[in-house]
């Protein structure tokens, strides 16, 4: 499977997270790239570098003011506290209908929902290249690939429309996904199945009946982010009935997740998309830091195998797994199974 990647992404590296009890080592660090692409060249799959992204798609998904925010904040910052190593929340507006700070070195609480996700001087054009990887995954597919695979670090799908968060910043699933949408006038689907719900992918698609969005998670009453994800939450307007979330409890099995996987394949084959866009995480594998499933890397082979059953080109985007030890295997595993 042809996989994208440009080193590009790993410039983006914050060395930490804001947690209550204070600063700890950030656990997306940009070695689970490095990490993932050895064993993805040692599978036997071929690297290509993306070209620069086209703006056309970002735009589609991302706020003018948001993406300005994410462009300039850092040098805004910079030129008031010289030297400071990352930009963090301070405060979180709860007036949605004010107008954000003048200055967008304060607007990080404005567009971040969490202090997990600070600002770099090299987080814009990380996530820029992040987004070109996810991009060249979707024009593979409408060049007629059966899947292709973006190694997405800066991950995505907690970036919506206008904020960023659990590590995300762009959200890359959704940049696809609109590309995909609008090059082939026709209606696709993006399935998320990472540990945590992708609270931004359905932000972005909540009120669209041309994209439906599928997620299989975390009980999001006992998972981040906390905000979303619940079983009700089934779309608005003309999307309604377009969005399907799955939570599941701490300590699901196999078998308890491909139930799960079962019927979200059932409501997109009834859907019916011409494409499919798949959040992947390896975060749900046992010992992952930030998750709670019981799945072994091998038994991500079947979970592909059961995507790649319907039958729908697809393009799979990188998202989480935190355990370096289960990453690489998982991530392999679950590409074998696709194709």
């Amino acid at each position: 499977m042809q996989v994208y990647f440009s080193p590009n992404q790993l410039a983006h590296a914050p060395a930490h997270q804001l947690l209550p009890a204070g600063l700890a080592p950030h656990p997306e660090p940009a070695h689970r790239a490095t990490v993932l692409l050895e064993a993805l060249v040692a599978a036997g799959h071929t690297l290509s570098e993306p070209a620069l992204p086209d703006m056309r798609w970002i735009q589609r998904v991302h706020t003018a003011a948001y993406l300005e925010f994410l462009e300039g904040a850092w040098a805004a910052w910079q030129a008031r506290e010289p030297g400071g190593a990352l930009l963090f929340p301070s405060t979180f507006p709860r007036r949605v209908d004010a107008p954000p700070p003048a200055d967008l070195a304060d607007c990080a609480g404005w567009y971040c929902f969490d202090t997990y996700t600070p600002l770099c001087e090299t987080t814009f054009s990380g996530a820029m290249a992040s987004a070109a990887s996810a991009l060249a995954a979707a024009k593979a597919v409408l060049q007629g690939e059966r899947s292709a695979y973006a190694l997405c670090r800066p991950p995505g799908h907690h970036a919506g429309p206008g904020y960023c968060g659990g590590f995300c910043y762009l959200n890359n699933a959704a940049i696809a996904a609109r590309c995909l949408a609008h090059e082939t006038q026709s209606r696709g689907a993006v399935l998320d199945l990472d540990y945590h719900h992708g609270n931004g992918t359905q932000d972005i698609f909540y009120t669209d009946p041309a994209v439906m969005v599928l997620s299989i998670h975390g009980d999001p009453g006992l998972a981040y982010p906390y905000i979303a994800g619940h079983a009700d939450e089934r779309g608005a307007g003309e999307g309604l009935g377009t969005n399907l979330n799955l939570p599941l409890p701490p300590g699901a099995s196999k078998d308890r997740y491909m139930g799960a996987l079962a019927i979200a394949l059932e409501a997109l084959a009834q859907f019916g998309p011409s494409w499919l866009v798949v959040s992947f995480g390896a975060d749900v594998c046992a010992g992952d830091p930030e998750g709670a499933f019981e799945l072994l890397p091998g038994d991500l082979e079947a979970v592909g195998a059961a995507v790649a059953g319907l039958g729908i080109p697809a393009a799979v985007v990188q998202e989480g797994g935190y355990n370096i030890d289960n990453l690489g295997p998982a991530v392999v595993q679950f590409l074998r199974g696709l194709s």
